[in-house]
């Protein structure tokens, strides 16, 4: 029977702000993960005074929650891992230890979310919470009614072995259309429209839920308004989430696990 303090290990790295539930699974597949100086493995459980290391070095919890909106460029990579030439934690060069909240192809540009608030990300990547994002995209061909109407009702992408969701889909120019997704598959909107025989020239994501990109310039980041926060927290809150975690400590201890 697992202790009733105890925690799955990738819930505590998420909760020191270090990266996402998601990425830290990664890093446990990885054999980059450390309990106490043992590695561990998806579902290893950690006590609140156990060591954590991640490539040897400890996890800590973040003095000051930051929530980070960016204007991302294209050419930029949504990685956490600092070998990656062009990663976007060493983009933006802040000085707490944040990631990106969902992604951004490499050749897209726009809004990204960033923070060290493990908590709110993994509320906000839950599937099925239909929060909305929303997609300027310019293609190669013009922008047809039937276009419009096939990619609103769902593309089947084979290599995904999946159809996407009903969703909606707005002609803004000859060339040029809007989106809003509640769904993040792997390069949705370029296979969407390469089923479609379209192949996409620019794609710009404009906004978040409730954070707009408004007139944000290319490359800039800001930290989110009390309002947009707010209102991204009451989005979320009815996300199920577990229950907050007790803060780790520095210090090493003995390491128990459990599934």
């Amino acid at each position: 029977m697992n202790h009733p303090d105890s925690i799955r290990i990738n819930k505590a790295i998420s909760d020191s702000g270090y990266c996402s539930r998601r990425q830290a699974d990664t890093l446990i597949e990885q054999g980059r993960v450390t309990i106490n100086g043992e590695k561990v493995t998806l579902g290893d459980r950690a006590m609140p005074d156990d060591e954590i290391r991640v490539d040897g070095k400890l996890i800590t919890e973040n003095e000051e929650l930051v929530y980070i909106a960016l204007n991302k460029p294209v050419g930029i990579t949504c990685t956490t891992d600092r070998r990656v030439e062009g990663n976007v934690v060493d983009f933006i060069n802040h000085k707490e230890r944040i990631f990106h909240v969902g992604r951004l192809d490499k050749p897209s540009e726009g809004l990204l979310l960033m923070t060290n608030d493990g908590d709110i990300v993994n509320k906000i990547l839950r599937a099925g919470n239909q929060h909305e994002k929303e997609y300027i995209v310019k293609v190669d061909r013009p922008v047809t009614d039937d276009f419009i109407r096939r990619m609103g009702n769902g593309i089947p992408l084979h290599e995904l072995e999946t159809t996407t969701k009903k969703c909606k889909v707005e002609r803004i120019s000859r060339f040029v259309f809007k989106i809003v997704l509640i769904q993040g598959l792997n390069r949705q909107i370029r296979r969407m429209c390469e089923y479609l025989g379209y192949e996409v020239v620019t794609l710009k994501r404009v906004r978040i839920m409730n954070i707009e990109l408004g007139n944000l310039a290319v490359g800039k980041w800001r930290d989110l308004t009390p309002k947009e926060l707010q209102g991204l927290k009451d989005a979320v809150k009815v996300s199920d989430n577990a229950p907050q975690s007790t803060r780790f400590k520095s210090t090493g201890g003995k390491r128990r696990r459990g599934r």
